[in-house]
């Protein structure tokens, strides 16, 4: 008689979640999906521009908000319920519409920026069978899709300051308009080198491309350092957050809307619930550039060090709190500038933008590509490579701060016969002539003709 013996496993493997993928959720996971993305994003307004004015309180040793709710929390919905039942005004001569388009499609490309980042894995939807992504789609080229709606909001600040049929209104959406296109090409430049190194533009593959840990090799000894972009393309990372800063005309690049100088810019004519969509928007453009480098610099939703030694740190809805946390990191470097940095001039950003970012950008994308070039030619670790390239591109950036000797062309030149004439408009000579006369005898010469 023989026995037959079972032998049992101590534990089964937990299986993985089934991964639908995007674009294969039932219509009513995909209006979950947009519901909550609207609303988080309603929500995430109201509380940044409470902690802008309490941080920025704080810097400056203010009270801040602090009747409306507890600590000041409902202050950002009352002012928003302020602006819905204030008076609308239209002032005379204004194109109807386009003033009333301009604010919608400025508010409108803000939200739908947000349908390709990923806020966690697949994950299973509370009290029922299904499985979905925490992502409401993907696209083959996602960034490139974020960058081409994100650029349609220019279209409104341009038509909003043209509509007004005010100067001032005008002249701000000029400014704005070109300092967003110029910080634009930054950004964009800023983010080839991710294309290059996670060979998708993709934003659920640059995530996980970031998902490993690198090892850097000094001197025999193995150094593991994150996956994360903004680790081994810092140059890309420092050009990408000047760039998303200029390009949401935030301080200290915030010219163009200045309420002092130029009477709140482009928006100058707007008021009531008009006013209040640009001013929504240009908070959630805040959230989506941070969103946007948080999904290419820092991992995206993935649980930074130490914490991603837990198994579970990447599973079930904790990624969505790791997000949130990164971005929210973004989020208080805005309100950090504005309460530290002064405004500057618009030639001067402007400089910044076309004359030091932008060739920077360029020539850090070609170091970038020759040391992939090399490492797949030469038998060479890319880590060496890529220091090398860091080096040389410090040593730029360094270079282009560099005071500049002066020259023989620098030396003042003998002026030559004033002519008040010239240009066809007459101008009153100059009192002094400052290569022959000093100030002493200029003072002897008043006074004798006095007397």
């Amino acid at each position: 008689m023989s026995t037959i013996s079972l032998a049992l496993p101590m534990a089964f493997p937990m299986a993985p979640p089934p991964d639908a993928g995007v674009g294969n959720d039932p219509w009513w996971v995909i209006g979950l999906k947009v519901l909550l993305v609207f609303v988080f994003l309603i929500v995430l307004t109201l509380f940044n521009i409470w902690l802008e004015r309490r941080v920025v309180a704080r810097m400056q040793h203010r009270i801040g908000p602090n009747v409306h709710g507890p600590f000041g929390l409902l202050q950002s919905l009352a002012d928003g319920m302020k602006l819905m039942f204030k008076e609308d005004l239209m002032p005379k001569g204004v194109d109807k519409l386009v003033y009333v388009a301009a604010p919608v499609i400025v508010s409108i490309p803000a939200f739908l920026t947000f349908a390709v980042i990923p806020f966690g894995p697949t994950v299973k939807i509370p009290f029922t069978d299904t499985y979905t992504r925490l992502q409401i789609t993907d696209l083959p080229v996602s960034v490139l899709y974020v960058m081409a709606v994100a650029s349609i909001g220019i279209y409104g600040i341009v038509l909003g300051g043209w509509s007004s049929n005010s100067t001032y209104s005008l002249l701000g959406g000029l400014r704005s308009s070109a300092q967003m296109i110029s910080y634009e090409v930054a950004m964009g430049l800023a983010l080839v080198t991710v294309f290059l190194f996670a060979g998708s533009m993709s934003t659920s593959e640059i995530v996980a491309a970031q998902g490993s840990h690198q090892t850097l090799s000094l001197f025999g000894a193995d150094i593991p350092i994150p996956g994360w972009y903004a680790v081994l393309l810092f140059p890309s990372f420092v050009i990408y957050v000047i760039s998303m800063i200029g390009e949401t005309n935030r301080a200290p690049f915030d010219l163009p809307e200045a309420e002092g100088e130029l009477v709140a810019g482009f928006l100058t004519e707007y008021s009531s619930m008009k006013y209040a969509m640009f001013f929504l928007a240009e908070y959630i453009n805040m959230a989506t550039v941070s969103a946007l480098a948080t999904t290419l610099f820092l991992g995206g939703w993935r649980a930074p060090w130490p914490i991603s030694i837990w198994d579970g740190a990447n599973s079930g809805f904790w990624p969505v709190l790791w997000f949130v946390g990164k971005m929210m990191l973004f989020i208080f470097f805005y309100i950090w500038l504005r309460g530290t940095l002064p405004r500057l001039r618009y030639d001067q950003f402007m400089k910044l933008g076309w004359k030091i970012l932008i060739p920077v950008s360029l020539g850090w994308i070609l170091l970038v590509a020759t040391v992939r070039a090399i490492g797949r030619e030469v038998d060479v670790q890319r880590n060496y490579l890529l220091i090398a390239a860091g080096v040389v591109a410090l040593i730029a950036v360094l270079s282009m701060f560099m005071p500049q000797k002066k020259t023989d062309s620098d030396e003042p030149v003998a002026e030559e016969d004033f002519d008040a004439f010239a240009g066809g408009f007459p101008v009153p000579p100059p009192l002094v002539d400052s290569t022959t006369t000093s100030p002493s005898e200029t003072v002897r010469s008043k006074e004798g003709s006095r007397g």
